[in-house]
């Protein structure tokens, strides 16, 4: 069958030349169906993988230098490597509740080519021992849970999984199971919590690290959607050809979601830690520059959490090593771009509305300090601000996310920006990931937080309340 346009039949997904390892099915609008994986090489990597030995599975994705995609960046290999021996069962917990802001590159993997998960899920579980997987997806992700389901159906019917999987000795069983659409449980032992029934909220590490003290108490590894897509394609082909794409720091593919004021906006698979972001954003072959003729104002590079970025930083490659050491992440894979038109201070609101909607409660300075933050900069955008409200912000964030520090790729400038990875006064990063808007906009651009204070009388205040 030919293939169609990706435009077509993939809302979201851009067509660009370069390697495709994840997206490759993409340009067929039966994408999703088992006949069409099967056409185009599915489930030959988990053939490829019981010829072998699981260890010669997990020694392919460790040599491969995979790096998580979930936000971390952590080499999945060597996170594998953390079960203890001895500790049965293990658990694969397959993180498909992408909800930050601006991120949506999983769920065109999930509901494009779920079988692609399924095998990386399948591969993954041969390689560490594993019978019991639970693919845990956004409760709003109506679409992704449907072809997942209906993925499962094909894949049980067909026999990759289940009981001796293509006549071996190996079994596994995928549970699909959805939340109730909380941001939290992206946060990898807030979303166990909620796999065992509970309020989504995050553990305390140590001594609930998931591979020691995970899933029903029990060893668990936790990956995200994006990064188990890449291990079928792995076992077929290797990890030598793996590395022949991307950096020796950061090799193969990445998928990165530009939104924005972009002029084609849309989730694109680049080369990791060789593309810059001035290519992603300004080249013919990607988002095509800012529209409307206008310049570029700031970008976020990694998500609604990551410290933001400016022209300065255009140059930088899509690396973690690299962007980390100016002071953000790439994160979740998600770049907002917003040109010169942009209000700062209603960004930045804006981000730090959806922290404070979506912090769970358990950390007294995220519950307080992100209403406080929101607060604050609704009434400096209303007219109501005071003088002390933009030192005020800065203190409150400072409390939630002791810094800012100066950063070495910006120091020469006499600029600052929220350290990273950032110090934190929380169980896990919501409440520093409301901090990153506020400092990267009150230091690069305080004179548009000046410009809407315009009371500048002292507020009285009752001596009898002071009493």
């Amino acid at each position: 069958m030919a293939t169609n346009r990706y435009v077509e039949h993939a809302p979201g997904y851009v067509d660009n030349e370069g390697p495709k390892i994840v997206t490759g099915r993409f340009g067929y609008a039966d994408s999703y169906t088992l006949a069409r994986f099967e056409a185009t090489g599915g489930y030959e990597g988990l053939r490829a993988a019981l010829a072998g030995r699981p260890a010669d599975a997990h020694d392919v994705v460790r040599s491969a230098t995979l790096l998580g995609r979930g936000g971390a960046g952590f080499p999945a290999g060597v996170k594998w490597g953390f079960l203890p021996p001895g500790k049965f069962p293990y658990y694969l917990v397959v993180n498909g509740d992408e909800s930050e802001p601006g991120t949506y590159k999983d769920r065109l993997l999930m509901e494009r080519d779920p079988h692609q998960l399924i095998e990386g899920c399948l591969i993954t579980c041969y390689a560490l021992g594993l019978s019991q997987c639970f693919l845990y997806v956004r409760g709003e992700m109506a679409l992704a849970q449907e072809r997942i389901a209906a993925a499962l159906n094909e894949a049980y019917e067909a026999g990759y999984v289940g009981r001796n999987i293509l006549d071996s000795d190996f079994s596994v069983d995928i549970v699909l199971t959805w939340g109730a659409g909380a941001y939290i449980v992206g946060e990898e032992t807030a979303l166990i919590e909620s796999l065992e029934g509970n309020r989504g909220m995050p553990r305390l590490k140590p001594p609930y690290f998931p591979a020691a003290i995970g899933l029903y108490g029990q060893p668990t590894i936790v990956n995200n959607v994006e990064t188990l897509a890449n291990v079928g394609w792995l076992m077929v082909n290797g990890a030598e050809q793996y590395k022949n794409y991307g950096s020796e720091a950061s090799p193969g593919t990445r998928m990165f979601a530009v939104s924005g004021h972009v002029r084609r906006p849309g989730v694109y698979e680049v080369e990791h830690g060789v593309t810059t972001f001035r290519e992603l954003i300004y080249g013919d072959n990607f988002c095509q520059g800012i529209r409307n003729g206008r310049e570029l104002k700031m970008f976020i590079p990694g998500g609604g959490s990551a410290p933001w970025f400016f022209e300065e930083h255009l140059d930088l490659p899509l690396e973690a090593g690299p962007v980390g050491a100016a002071g953000s992440m790439l994160g979740s894979g998600a770049i907002v771009v917003m040109n010169d038109s942009t209000d700062a201070v209603k960004a930045a609101l804006r981000v730090v509305k959806f922290f404070a909607r979506e912090s769970c409660g358990k950390c007294t300075p995220c519950r307080e300090g992100t209403t406080w933050e929101e607060q604050i900069l609704e009434r400096i955008l209303n007219g109501a601000g005071r003088p002390s409200d933009i030192d005020l912000l800065l203190d409150i964030a400072d409390n939630i996310s002791p810094g800012p520090y100066p950063v070495a790729a910006l120091a020469a400038e006499g600029l600052e920006a929220v350290p990273f990875p950032p110090k934190q006064t929380t169980i896990c990063p919501l409440g520093p990931s409301s901090v990153a808007p506020i400092v990267s906009t009150i230091r690069r651009f305080r004179h548009e937080y000046e410009a809407k204070i315009t009371r500048r009388d002292p507020i009285p205040v009752r001596a009898e309340v002071l009493a």
